[in-house]
């Protein structure tokens, strides 16, 4: 039996509302200890608001319990607040580190948060073979070796790895290519490796061009010029010009790394320097990388910062954070007198476990490399302000042409790729008023066991259902969306009305109606510059070929273009390097070597006999059984 209660007539519910603000916070003094910490300020929903340090907890909070002498950021921080957390540290030093932690991992909206955190390349020179490897490495370093840079991109890497083995003939194929060989490489044939591989050079004589390569990467390459310079003199005495020119040749590439480094200071030998240039409510950071004496590259960083950010604080909460994950260097170059100098200057050496300068140049070497970085901060800023214009001027005419309320924040573009249904995969890139947001980029493998190969509708209709599927799942979680869940404004589909019905019908099946659609296709004869475009319950039309509008949408295709073919041929290269082996339980990467070692290919090992199985070295008659059977069963 259920027994219902009734409400009294004429009575009402009333819903208190959530408390926040300055009487929230003032809540929190009474259990607030003196010493140093972190906080953290949350509104009503449990958004982390803003991420501060402070060296007495109890005082700074304080602050936060009146409204007088705030900007308006703050002062709106703190009506927003509802809750705050607290973390205490020893010292005010792992309080900054920790501040810099919080803020790269949550992206509070009032912090200055650092975007396009992306980790830097190094070259290796990895030990962990009898023959060392020349390489390029991003992320944690596990291998055996020694590590060069930070470069400032995989581009000025790769440049000075191919310089590099021009000058010193080391190897960059990997341990299972070099064990396998049988006959030179093709480097070998331009002049680019020594071919240890197949004994072209002795252990001895390529120890010595792996040393030559660490003195160099280390800052002395006047040494290795001279030794250089002194063996083609040799060699041009004992009448030996072939060996002279080789010796020519690796001078030549050796200068020509130094010529594309552009400014390689005399006395400055292991430094980042930072400037600071701030125009029209944006900031940009150039940050050069010195090692070795070396100029190892530059990048521009634009930190998300308010108005009422002063520069040196921006500065400061930039340095934490990008540090917060990254080697230090002995010395940090800056453009601005930070507040809190001594203590960052403490708390990166407790980090790098030896001492870090920070210093603000005043005179010298040192002020006109910052000097140089700060032209270069200004002229990015000036590059990103027009492109960013230019953009919204596209998108502002985007909006008139597709009929859309006002010009799109996001756009979604979306292909796929595969070769005659092989490997398929989609792939969705994404740009914005700020051009491409290449972070977001997603790919979809294909995972759909009843596609037909090449059915272009069926992978786009998994692709769409999976996106949008996903999208609405963290929309109930979330009630609007958030940086972490993000709503497109429009969808650009590279095909013709089949793509657009099916992506249409996805939509209609998830109840999505409000979303805007266009799907473009090849105009006559596939002609760049008369596609087709394509939008529900309207008819096909085309753009005059010299708009600008066409051509920002071209370049919108062809960067989802690019990202499928290239996430298409990631898929098939890794398929490639599979084999049947890995498909055998108990074989790892040991036995598999062993195997491939004794018979040369898989191919091989299928076709071997049980008794030549057993032979190799690692591998059981059990295993040789299983292994056997594997290849020759008849089920």
């Amino acid at each position: 039996m259920i027994i219902e209660e009734s409400m009294p007539e004429n009575t009402t519910t009333t819903i208190e509302p959530v408390k926040s603000g300055p009487e929230v916070i003032k809540a929190f003094l009474k259990t607030l200890p003196s010493g140093p910490g972190v906080y953290r300020m949350l509104n009503d929903k449990g958004d982390i608001l803003y991420v501060g340090k402070a060296r007495s907890l109890k005082k700074r909070v304080q602050s936060y319990t009146r409204m007088m002498g705030h900007t308006n950021r703050i002062a709106q921080m703190i009506l927003l607040t509802s809750d705050m957390e607290f973390i205490t540290t020893a010292t005010e030093a792992d309080a900054l580190l920790l501040e810099a932690n919080l803020i790269k991992r949550f992206k509070p909206r009032f912090n200055v948060v650092l975007r396009d955190d992306k980790s830097f390349p190094y070259i290796l020179l990895a030990r962990d073979h009898d023959i060392p490897q020349l390489v390029k490495h991003r992320g944690a370093r596990n291998r055996k070796g020694d590590y060069y840079g930070p470069f400032a991109s995989a581009g000025a890497v790769n440049r000075t790895i191919n310089t590099l083995q021009r000058a010193f003939l080391l190897r960059s194929c990997s341990d299972s290519v070099y064990e396998n060989r049988s006959r030179p490489c093709l480097l070998y044939q331009i002049k680019r490796c020594s071919a240890p591989c197949t004994d072209e050079i002795s252990k001895d004589d390529y120890a010595r061009l792996v040393d030559q390569t660490s003195v160099f990467l280390s800052g002395r390459n006047q040494s290795v010029h001279d030794r250089l310079h002194k063996l083609m003199e040799v060699a041009s005495a004992a009448l030996d010009f072939e060996q002279a020119a080789i010796y020519r040749d690796r001078i030549s590439a050796l200068s020509h790394i130094q010529a594309h480094q552009g400014i390689n200071p005399k006395h400055v030998k292991e430094a980042d320097v930072f400037a600071l240039h701030r125009a029209g409510g944006e900031v940009c950071i150039q940050v050069f990388f010195f090692r070795a004496g070396q100029n190892w590259g530059n990048r521009a960083y634009f930190p998300r910062a308010d108005k009422s950010h002063e520069e040196a604080e921006i500065l400061e909460s930039f340095l934490a954070q990008f540090y917060d994950d990254r080697p230090v260097p002995k010395t940090l170059l800056l453009s601005h007198d930070i507040p809190s100098q001594k203590l960052l200057q403490s708390a990166l050496s407790i980090k790098s476990d030896r001492k870090v300068d920070v210093l603000i140049p005043q005179r010298g070497e040192k002020k006109l490399l910052v000097g140089h970085a700060q032209t270069n901060a200004r002229e990015a800023l000036e590059r990103r302000m027009a492109e960013t214009a230019s953009h919204k001027k596209h998108l502002l005419k985007l909006a008139e042409l597709f009929d859309l309320e006002s010009p799109p924040a996001r756009i979604e573009i979306y292909d796929n790729s595969h070769i005659q249904g092989s490997h398929p995969v989609g792939a969705m890139v994404v740009a914005g008023p700020d051009g491409f947001l290449k972070n977001q980029y997603r790919k979809f493998n294909i995972k759909d066991k009843n596609t037909k190969p090449g059915d272009d509708y069926a992978m786009m209709r998994e692709v769409m259902t999976r996106r949008f599927s996903r999208l609405l799942r963290e929309a109930d979680k979330a009630e609007t969306a958030t940086e972490e869940n993000p709503w497109p404004d429009l969808l650009i589909i590279d095909g013709g009305k089949g793509q657009l019905s099916c992506v249409n019908e996805v939509l209609e099946d998830l109840g999505i109606d409000e979303l805007n659609v266009v799907a473009i296709s090849k105009g006559p004869d596939r002609n760049a510059g008369r596609e087709n475009f394509h939008m529900k319950e309207k008819p096909a039309f085309i753009l005059e070929p010299r708009d600008p509008v066409l051509y920002y949408i071209q370049r919108l295709r062809d960067e989802a273009h690019r990202f499928a073919i290239g996430s298409h041929r990631a898929r098939r290269k890794k398929a490639l390097g599979t084999s049947p082996l890995d498909e055998i339980a108990g074989i790892g990467p040991g036995r598999k070597k062993a195997l491939l070692r004794q018979f040369g290919s898989a191919k091989a090992v299928s076709r071997a006999g049980l008794t030549d199985l057993e032979s190799v070295k690692g591998v059981s008659k059990s295993m040789a059984q299983i292994i056997y059977d594997h290849f020759h069963s008849t089920s």
